[in-house]
């Protein structure tokens, strides 16, 4: 315990103020303690010290111009986290919350969920704290390619292959795909989420939702269960959640909620995708004029939310989907959830559980599957893109969905194994990060100290 106590002091001196990235690396490292406590090599070759900290940051300033002439400026961050597996690989994340300890806990996290998929990709994260929301076309164009302009020196197919996160869409990725081509002059796979005209992937879109809801089928099957009729909480109604509720439909459950900053939908009967799509995909518009399609079903503003929590984690249900933010299901709402009879949690969000919340979710002994786990079918979908461009080649749909299972039933069956292999089979919060921290760490070991 000493040994974890004294890493974080020490983070709290060399990066301040970054609690989300402490509450990250203390989440992780708690887990450790019993694999660092029968290897000593982990120890001798200082691999906690030497994982806690990037082996690159990189911060610059972004400047461009509004439609009114107008100088903006804003910051942009690449924290290139570990590449002992392969090359940086992670999103670019576009939102006004954007600072370098989000950036840092995120990168942090994408280590282990890299390395859970099996495949030869490292740890990285960026972005910058612009706003996409409410910009035309054309300043988010100018945004792109100044912030391409500064990060395209350290990025590359074999290097730094940056994906989308909140914010960034294949319409982002479509502006800094095109700077980098023209300041480089190659069109490689520099980038993942293109447009599926120009070397994106199919399933790529639905891959993070998708995955979730996979990995959710995977903990129900191990208990002798199925996702048919389960009522399902999801929140959210970005690229994750929409997909979460699309596939959770496919397979049979009912997701009856969605959210976004505003408040939260609660359709009984079930969400309408259809209609949700449009909001949230076409018209771009806010969640309170579903009510207006489905007047049957009930809005309920951010406003009213308890003080405690978030509304939509109050709603009985069987199942819970966090798919929205960090931090978004507090300690209370464990508790109301586990109240209401919920019995498995799957996370297509990057660390939504508060800490307490997931002690809530351990206590009790139900499915969980943490984030860095049960999200990473996106991550892995952007490395099928990187090996589809590597080998200029289109797979189907049914080709790379079937590929997404088969890696989202693998990373469930390591978590799973190594938690058992630690004598707790149901915590998949340690089996998970000891599986990754295990093939990082022994990675880094091989290639000496670097």
């Amino acid at each position: 315990m000493t040994y974890i106590h004294d890493t974080i002091v020490r983070l709290q001196k060399t990066s301040p103020a970054q609690a989300e990235f402490y509450q990250a690396v203390e989440e992780v490292l708690d887990s450790l303690q019993p694999i660092l406590e029968t290897n000593e090599k982990y120890k001798k070759h200082a691999i906690i010290e030497r994982m806690v900290e990037p082996e690159r940051q990189i911060m610059f300033r972004v400047p461009w111009v509004d439609d009114q002439g107008n100088v903006q400026v804003n910051k942009g961050y690449r924290i290139e986290f570990n590449s002992a597996l392969g090359p940086y690989k992670g999103g670019l994340r576009f939102h006004p919350s954007v600072n370098a300890g989000i950036i840092k806990f995120l990168g942090f996290e994408q280590i282990f969920k890299n390395a859970l998929t099996g495949l030869p990709i490292g740890g990285g994260k960026g972005g910058a704290n612009f706003d996409p929301k409410g910009k035309s076309d054309g300043e988010i164009m100018r945004f792109c390619q100044s912030f391409i302009n500064e990060l395209y020196r350290y990025i590359g197919p074999t290097k730094d292959v940056p994906a989308g996160d909140i914010g960034v869409g294949a319409r982002e990725i479509g502006y800094m795909f095109g700077q980098y081509k023209r300041l480089t002059g190659n069109y490689d796979g520099v980038l993942t989420g293109k447009s599926l005209l120009w070397g994106g992937s199919l399933v790529r879109k639905e891959a993070t939702g998708y995955g979730c809801v996979y990995f959710a089928q995977y903990m129900l099957e191990a208990k002798g269960d199925t996702l048919a009729g389960k009522r399902c909480l999801v929140s959210g109604a970005g690229n994750v959640a929409i997909y979460t509720i699309e596939k959770l439909y496919q397979l049979g459950a009912i997701p009856v909620t969605c959210s976004d900053s505003s408040g939260t939908i609660y359709h009984e009967t079930g969400i309408n995708l259809e209609t949700l799509k449009e909001l949230k995909e076409v018209r771009k518009v806010r969640l309170n004029e579903y009510v207006t399609a489905h007047p049957e079903a009930k809005f309920i503003p951010a406003a009213d939310y308890p003080a405690d929590g978030n509304a939509v984690w109050r709603i009985p249900a069987q199942l819970a989907f966090p798919c929205a933010t960090q931090n978004e299901l507090s300690e209370a709402d464990a508790k109301a959830l586990i109240a209401n009879g919920i019995i498995g949690v799957s996370e297509g969000a990057n660390m939504p559980s508060t800490q307490d919340a997931v002690e809530v979710f351990l206590d009790a002994k139900i499915c969980y599957g943490p984030g860095k786990a049960a999200n990473a079918g996106g991550v892995a979908t952007s490395q099928l893109e990187m090996a589809q461009n590597a080998s200029m080649q289109r797979w189907s749909f049914e080709e790379v969905d079937e590929k997404l299972k088969v890696i989202m039933k693998n990373i469930f069956l390591n978590a799973s194994e190594t938690a058992a292999e630690f004598g707790e089979p149901h915590n998949l919060v340690l089996g998970a990060n000891i599986a990754g921290f295990r093939k990082v760490a022994d990675a880094m070991i091989e290639q000496g100290v670097v």
